[in-house]
């Protein structure tokens, strides 16, 4: 990668430590960097709509779905939900907040708590319990022109800790583009609730087929047994998510928690399904979308592991090209937690299910914190979107730079993206 025409080196945490910290809280800032692949190229800007840490608090898992037309000039308007993190604990979302931008990011409305994605107090095994949504992705679903979030519940104990074995339940809303609000949060109901206690859909990439059946990549966990994935093909009529059936159930039986937080994508002829483990990242083929052949861990095209691990991994699928979003090891950042900073980008091999090294870029620098929890949205034929923030834990990552910023990386392709609807 080369940086045209002098612009900044976004490789370079000196350049973002001095630009972002002087008080910016709205900015666009071109890298200039170019990947090439054939005739496919792009561009980035990075954005940042708001900001929160005050040794208390942060955003986390920022991201963003799209109602089309419904902003300026013909535009989508582009809808964001993040949780609140207490700092105090682990994974404590005391609720949801939102913001959007109707002129594709030169302006967001500033972030309102969604009092209609905010916890409630349910029994559960005989204890009245907190319960929070948390790691939610907003998607718009063409066959109901219906803008879907989907996440998971995360169930506490009455003085907000998190309890093992855990309940977990895949959860979901909907927005409605008239009022500006999401729905209260429904439940997925599963087949079997023995099997299924400890089930949900957070931080997965979903896919819609024509149709309008959601094919919907969840993680579960058996009591007694390791975490695995395995895709649901879901209807969805515009207002209840029903599950219909599931595919291949993928395990791994060893010594780490299993396997987690699947993501699916498709392109040309073959669906793709990545996967988070506590050692490293795997990947997987399927000719439907359910029913997946062995997976393997990810490497690069030489054949080294990619280094990514204990963390999710999300896809940006081009008409004319695939691409994986991912942290790693080995990139100058042994003092980030799980090395989960900078955010890269890199194109993929779909044949060899390899990432191509030389194609590898950094999507969002890093600066201490972690940038392991984000999404992807596609806003147009020419732009798609990655949100992420910086989750200020463990105490002290500020000391690099980092100030809880949330942060919109925009690809910006040369080519339009056919896949777009």
């Amino acid at each position: 990668m080369k940086n045209r025409g002098g612009g900044y080196d976004l490789n370079r945490r000196k350049f973002l430590k001095s630009s972002l910290i002087g008080g910016i809280t709205l900015a666009s800032i071109p890298s200039l960097y170019s990947c090439k692949k054939e005739d496919l190229d792009y561009f980035l800007a990075l954005n940042v709509p708001t900001k929160l840490f005050d040794g208390k608090r942060c955003w986390c898992h920022p991201r963003a779905g799209i109602v089309p037309g419904a902003g300026e000039n013909s535009n989508p308007k582009v809808v964001m939900t993040m949780n609140k993190l207490d700092l105090a604990g682990s994974d404590v979302f005391y609720g949801m907040y939102g913001l959007d931008t109707d002129n594709l990011a030169k302006n967001w409305t500033t972030p309102k708590e969604l009092k209609t994605l905010a916890p409630r107090f349910e029994v559960i095994d005989g204890i009245e319990r907190p319960v929070a949504i948390s790691d939610f992705s907003p998607k718009w679903h063409t066959a109901t022109k219906t803008l879907l979030g989907v996440g998971h519940t995360v169930a506490y104990t009455p003085n907000w800790k998190i309890t093992n074995p855990r309940p977990r339940n895949t959860s979901y809303s909907i927005y409605d583009m008239h009022k500006n609000e999401w729905s209260d949060w429904e439940k997925l109901i599963m087949p079997d609730e023995v099997k299924f206690y400890n089930a949900g859909a957070g931080c997965v990439q979903r896919y819609d087929l024509e149709n309008g059946e959601i094919l919907l990549p969840i993680y579960f966990r058996p009591e007694g047994k390791n975490s695995r994935v395995t895709v649901c093909k879901c209807s969805f009529n515009g207002k209840k998510l029903e599950y219909l059936s599931h595919g291949t159930e993928l395990e791994l039986n060893d010594d780490t928690r299993g396997l987690g937080e699947p993501s699916l994508t498709k392109f040309k002829n073959d669906f793709f399904l990545t996967i988070r483990n506590d050692k490293k990242g795997f990947v997987a083929r399927s000719k439907d979308g359910v029913n997946f052949d062995k997976y393997q861990p990810w490497t690069f095209d030489d054949g080294t592991e990619l280094g990514s691990y204990n963390t999710q991994q999300h896809w940006v699928t081009h008409s004319e090209g695939l691409f994986l979003v991912y942290t790693r090891k080995g990139a100058d950042n042994d003092h980030v937690f799980r090395h989960r900073a900078p955010l890269f980008m890199a194109e993929v091999d779909p044949e060899n299910l390899c990432v191509i090294r030389a194609t590898e870029q950094i999507l969002v620098p890093e600066r201490g914190a972690r940038l392991g929890n984000f999404g992807i949205v596609d806003v147009s034929l020419d732009e798609s979107w990655v949100t992420v923030s910086e989750w200020m834990q463990p105490e002290g990552v500020e000391k690099y730079g980092s100030d809880g910023s949330v942060f919109v990386a925009k690809i910006n392709w040369n080519r339009p993206n056919r896949l777009f609807s």
